[in-house]
């Protein structure tokens, strides 16, 4: 029901904001992206701008999310799901619903990057009770950097430092990540990160699931601007298998609209 609720919204909102369409995949992209894979860039909606987007992800979960850009410098969303939406048998929700605010400090220059700065609680994956994180912890507070180049098309080099406040597990050391994304042709992107997981190292008696062999985790994924404010992304995550749960693939459909 819950789920129904946020769904209904979008779709209310949709209709109301109706109007120019862009994609945010390939060289004729008009969107900054606006998360690598998990961790976010320092890109943002501009003013009057509107996204929506639906992440399916193992045990038949679901994460919708709804995000507006104002001031041409602030973007700020919700999101909601959980597990065994798909299926039979209870829905497992999220305990929470996630929220993300992000503020453009400085804006790209042929030679400094964009800088952002923000906060997002939606951890990735399934949600761990006991623990009161997600599988892949959300990013919490963040700040985040991004330059483009010109290289047969545009390629992007993104980092940042984050801190979550997902920290039940005991860990609560500040993080650090990395990524890039390159445009194959004018309507698909390919995408990594990663994740060097300072606050993802657990002690000993955690869950099998939660434990790492060793730092750090890479995620990597293809983006196509199918169109009319259409993209959609397939992602592989885990490529390194330093969690236990092994490489998890995971899918994402993004519409992103003008006012």
């Amino acid at each position: 029901m819950k789920l129904k609720i946020f769904l209904i919204t979008i779709l209310i909102s949709s209709a109301a904001f109706a109007g120019n369409v862009t994609g945010s995949a390939g060289s004729d992209a008009q969107v900054e992206p606006r998360y690598l894979i998990d961790m976010p860039t320092a890109g943002i909606l501009h003013n009057g701008m509107i996204g929506m987007s639906v992440h399916f992800y193992e045990m038949s979960g679901v994460l919708v999310s709804l995000e507006a850009g104002a001031f041409n410098r602030l973007t700020f969303g919700l999101s909601y799901g959980g597990t065994n939406v798909i299926g039979s048998g209870a829905v497992d929700w999220n305990k929470l619903p996630g929220v993300n605010i992000r503020f453009r400090v400085v804006d790209e220059t042929a030679g400094f990057p964009a800088v952002t700065l923000g906060f997002d609680s939606q951890g990735k994956d399934v949600y761990i009770p006991e623990y009161s994180r997600y599988l892949y912890k959300s990013p919490g507070f963040f700040a985040a950097a991004s330059k483009y180049f010109t290289m047969l098309g545009y390629l992007g080099i993104h980092g940042g430092v984050n801190y979550s406040l997902e920290n039940g597990d005991g860990n609560k050391n500040v993080n650090f990540y990395v990524g890039a994304d390159k445009t194959i042709g004018r309507d698909i992107s390919i995408v990594a990160e990663y994740n060097f997981g300072l606050n993802d190292n657990y002690p000993n008696g955690l869950p099998d699931k939660l434990s790492r062999p060793g730092p750090g985790y890479l995620n990597a994924g293809v983006r196509w601007s199918v169109g009319n404010g259409f993209t959609v992304e397939f992602d592989y995550k885990n490529l390194l298998d330093l969690k236990k749960t092994g490489s998890l693939r995971t899918i994402r459909i993004e519409y992103v609209q003008s006012m």
